[in-house]
């Protein structure tokens, strides 16, 4: 008797199958999204540091090359 997940939202894997694996993609995805929400919280902390331009416009920087690289991969995955 196997036990049916109903909230699982991949088709359930026999035991033949071999160990479920995390992709490359899927952990980039993941570092990519931490990238952005840490670069925009340290932004916001430095804006209210009164930090200089400098660390602003870093921050930012890395922000949007993150930002982009999540929207170009989402681009290239419906593909």
């Amino acid at each position: 008797m196997t036990h049916q997940d109903p909230y699982r939202l991949s088709t359930p894997r026999t035991p033949g199958d071999g160990p479920d694996a995390v992709s490359r993609g899927d952990v980039l995805r993941t570092v990519l999204w931490a990238v952005v929400v840490v670069s925009a919280v340290a932004n916001m902390a430095a804006s209210l540091a009164g930090a200089p331009t400098a660390v602003h416009l870093a921050s930012g920087v890395v922000t949007v090359l993150a930002a982009g690289s999540l929207v170009v991969r989402g681009l290239r995955g419906r593909r």
